[in-house]
């Protein structure tokens, strides 16, 4: 079976635009077709100012997440990153193999970095260099597919030029992986701004539906999102983003074709009725599982402590390689006690 990873960054709460765009394959196709791993990258939180205490929070509320989206432990290797000391191990080998030119034309680098000076606040190393630590979550697993986003394709193809690099320099340890971009995947826009990503980071909340949210709040956020000016309903996402982005929201929901869903509403309202309600019910298992699992901890602490050490037998291996490859030391081992003793 093919090996495929992919990480959530817990710097905010999951979203609609999360499930129907990655979570809602992982549980679906993922986990059965290939050897996946899906893991919380809560070092990749650090980059930014943050607060410890929600960073934890976050951290847990993803891994149930995960969970309540049908991730089965039988099936995946669900875990938390900082749990397998392998990613950071990586992390600095890659570093001296990549180069800061590489680091510094990463289009998420300039943006969060522009911002960032922008609000008057500097702007830290790991920002520069966290492509590297996902290039090192890749490679650890001996991934051959990442599927990914548009957003993060730059950092995939990073990662293979990084593997391709050390493995020509100090002989063929890393597999080279590829980015995959799920065929059934929705993409979601923000409600009040239906040009912009659906994101768990982004402070519009009126705009994004998080997926614990209550029915009430579901529909209201649905039912007040931006259209566009005229009444007809139809699919155009370049000249009618705003409705085009609540049919493909309700054809994601229900199986529907965005194109002929636009034909079957005239007026904005009865869209967005539909639309609410659709989202409600696709997020009504969910939530309830969510609930399980909340009043079961001791469960979810398991499965996050078995992935880890499940995880942690398949990098170690690919990262003791790495090591000696580059030419470092292996440690000296322990004299074996005489038996006599």
């Amino acid at each position: 079976m093919k090996r495929v990873f992919s990480g959530v960054k817990p710097t905010g709460h999951l979203t609609l635009g999360n499930y129907l765009g990655a979570m809602r394959q992982w549980a679906a196709v993922d986990q059965h077709r290939a050897d996946a791993l899906f893991c919380v990258v809560d070092l990749h939180a650090l980059t930014v100012d943050h607060d410890p205490a929600r960073v934890r929070r976050l951290s847990r509320q993803t891994a149930t997440l995960l969970l309540a989206a049908g991730l089965d432990p039988q099936l995946c290797t669900l875990f938390v990153q900082s749990h397998v000391d392998e990613h950071a191990r990586l992390s600095y080998l890659l570093e001296c193999v990549a180069t800061d030119g590489e680091m510094r034309r990463m289009i998420q680098y300039r943006e969060k970095a522009a911002r960032e000076r922008a609000r008057g606040g500097s702007v830290r190393l790991s920002l520069l260099t966290y492509p590297v630590l996902m290039a090192a979550d890749i490679l650890a697993y001996g991934t051959d597919e990442v599927p990914v986003g548009d957003d993060q394709a730059q950092h995939v193809e990073l990662t293979r030029d990084l593997a391709l690099r050390f493995n020509q320099r100090y002989g063929h340890t890393f597999v080279v992986p590829r980015a995959t971009v799920p065929a059934v995947a929705a993409r979601v826009m923000n409600l009040q701004d239906p040009v912009s990503k659906m994101g768990k980071s982004d402070d519009s909340g009126p705009g994004i539906v998080y997926l614990l949210d209550e029915p009430d709040v579901v529909r209201r956020k649905v039912m007040r999102a931006v259209t566009d000016s005229g009444r007809e309903v139809a699919y155009d996402r370049e000249g009618r983003p705003g409705v085009a982005n609540l049919l493909e929201i309700l054809a994601a929901c229900t199986g529907g074709d965005p194109q002929a869903l636009g034909g079957a509403y005239e007026s904005y309202g009865a869209l967005k009725k539909d639309t609410a309600e659709a989202v409600v019910e696709v997020l009504r298992p969910l939530r309830a599982r969510h609930q399980e699992l909340c009043a079961d901890p001791a469960y979810v602490e398991g499965v996050l402590r078995e992935g880890a050490e499940k995880a942690r037998g398949m990098a170690r291996p690919v990262v003791d390689t790495a090591y000696r490859a580059i030419g470092l030391l292996p440690p000296v081992a322990e004299p074996a006690l005489n038996a006599a003793r």
